[in-house]
């Protein structure tokens, strides 16, 4: 992170030791060290929610992508029977017609019987 060798802290050590003295400088250095820690665990705590995010945004698309292929499939497989379902109510509505005459034929033979027989009964 930074380019500091050992002579840079040699320096900067001397320089901490006139500047504070014998007596301050271990609670400096003690201070010191508790931000250094806290920021690395800053550090690594916003690291794995990042990385957190970019996992979930990766799970995100690649769910959105399996949907799509998923809805593709299922439209490929609902064409033949949506085709089925054309041909069986078009069946039905040609056999209708002919289904309603047949059954009014029916009906009109079955009520002609009904007087045949009331008329053979009187």
């Amino acid at each position: 992170m930074f380019d500091i060798g050992f002579a840079e802290i040699l320096i900067i050590g001397v320089i901490a030791l006139l500047v504070l003295g014998p007596d301050k400088l271990p609670v400096a250095l003690k201070t010191c060290g508790m931000w250094i820690g806290r920021i690395k665990r800053s550090v690594t705590a916003i690291q794995h929610e990042i990385s957190e995010e970019l996992r979930v945004d990766e799970l995100r698309r690649t769910t959105a992508i399996s949907k799509e292929e998923l809805e593709k499939e299922l439209s490929e497989m609902r064409k033949p029977f949506k085709a089925a379902a054309k041909d069986v109510e078009s069946a039905v509505s040609d056999a209708s017609p002919n289904t309603q005459q047949s059954a009014s034929e029916a009906t009109t033979r079955k009520h002609s019987t009904q007087s045949d027989s009331d008329k053979s009964n009187t």
